[in-house]
């Protein structure tokens, strides 16, 4: 265990709940660290449902095609928690070292000085002080939980802010309506700041932040209205008043990430980056990665399990619009090239799983549960194997994902199998931790 670690079991005594929405212990905490929230460089704020990730990916991915130095701050981990803080560098960024990291939540520990706080806002407040010690062009901001009161949202401005995908997530803290839902993430807008909507899956979600958007006295730029972004004759084609970039797909597959891949672009040009070369937008829309999203697992020890010419995939999807978007994505893959689909699945206690499996009723040839060790809250294989049933999947139970790549590289297969493994970000980070192929 790093010594990093050992500091975060102990910041877990300092406060009892996990998630507590809340702006005021962070900003003691800040203030006793002299506010290096003010002293950032130039902050793009990224908030949503689905989708956050991959387009903060793009956005750096674009701007570091462009020689530009970037800083991100992304959220949860899947293997290591040094992954949520990458320092930028001229040639691409690298993820915070251990020491570092260490001697910032020691100074950030040391300012706290035993008062209540949670882990997130104190890891945020290491961040900060790193993001402000450390110069780069710009910050690329992921919120952790929703947005107004989110622990990322003290800053006091940004270049712009972003809404991703908003649909049914964390109610237990948001709210148990879209509407709800919506009307937190839209809390990192700000007055004269763009506001940067995706394309949004559900129209009452999509009202409300437009709505808000007005009246935050922030300045709108929404898919469909601002902006557009297509398939064409197999590129991507973006367009807005500032003119149309034809752009090659994305290395990330799915049509969702050509919406995320858009929605980093109108981002990038609402922040005053219209100005970066075609070129840079070329290459950073083709070469962006984020692991654990439709990852294409093709080497490890995991891969070695499986049957010969068998793929495997990770996804983290979790949520019902999450298991919309990843059960379309399988079904192009199936269009494309016919392959019996098997998932491999498991999933939070916390999360509408039945919902989730629904979308691959007709799709899935079976279904195997599996636990996430990891997770006091996860379900159990036999209670997820139960949804699927439910859900008109073939499924059983497994005591691991490791013996279920083993009972599927058993059978006889007349045509190798698509393999699905998914459910959960945390059953993603054990599973590329056991492959041997963490992000970095």
């Amino acid at each position: 265990m790093n010594v990093s670690d050992l500091l975060m079991e102990r910041f877990l005594a300092l406060h009892p709940k996990l998630i507590d929405l809340s702006l005021g212990r962070l900003t003691r905490l800040l203030n006793a660290l002299g506010n290096p929230h003010r002293r950032l460089p130039p902050v793009i704020h990224v908030a949503g449902t689905n989708g956050k990730g991959s387009t903060v990916a793009f956005m750096r991915s674009i701007l570091e095609a462009a020689d530009l130095n970037v800083h991100v701050y992304t959220s949860p981990h899947l293997v290591r928690f040094h992954e949520r803080i990458r320092l930028g560098a001229v040639g691409g960024g690298k993820l915070v070292s251990e020491d570092l990291l260490v001697d910032e939540f020691e100074r950030c520990e040391a300012a706290n000085n035993g008062e209540a706080i949670t882990v997130f806002e104190m890891t945020t407040a290491a961040a900060f002080l790193l993001f402000s010690e450390h110069p780069a062009d710009v910050l690329l901001l992921e919120v952790g939980l929703g947005g107004e009161f989110d622990a990322t949202n003290v800053i006091d401005t940004a270049l712009a802010t972003v809404v991703t995908p908003v649909s049914m997530d964390h109610s237990e803290y948001l709210g148990d309506t879209l509407e709800l839902i919506a009307k937190a993430k839209a809390g990192i807008f700000k007055r004269g700041i763009p506001a940067v909507i995706a394309q949004q899956e559900h129209a009452e979600a999509e009202a409300v932040l437009e709505r808000q958007a007005a009246r935050a006295g922030a300045n709108l730029i929404a898919f469909g209205q601002q902006f557009q972004v297509y398939e064409e004759d197999g590129r991507l084609i973006y367009q807005d008043e500032e003119g149309l970039l034809d752009l090659p797909l994305p290395r990330l597959p799915g049509k969702h990430q050509q919406s995320n891949a858009g929605t980093a672009i109108a981002a990038l040009r609402a922040s005053g980056f219209s100005h970066l070369p075609v070129n840079a937008f070329e290459q950073g829309v083709a070469h962006a990665s984020w692991p654990a999203r439709l990852q294409n697992l093709r080497q490890g020890k995991l891969v070695d399990l499986i049957p010969q010419g068998a793929e495997l995939w990770l996804d983290g999807g979790h949520n019902p619009d999450g298991g919309k978007v990843l059960a379309a994505a399988m079904q192009d893959f199936h269009a494309r090239h016919q392959r019996p689909l098997v998932m491999i699945v498991g999933m939070l206690a916390t999360k509408d799983s039945s919902a989730f499996l629904n979308a691959f009723s007709g799709l899935a040839t079976e279904v195997i549960a599996v636990p996430i060790p990891s997770q006091k809250v996860a379900r159990s294989p036999e209670e997820v194997a139960t949804m699927a049933n439910v859900a008109g999947l073939k499924a059983s139970a497994s005591d691991s994902f490791t013996d279920a790549l083993k009972t599927i590289a058993a059978r006889e297969w007349p045509v190798a199998p698509r393999i699905l493994m998914t459910g959960s970000l945390y059953l993603a980070g054990e599973i590329l931790a056991a492959n041997g192929t963490p992000p970095d």
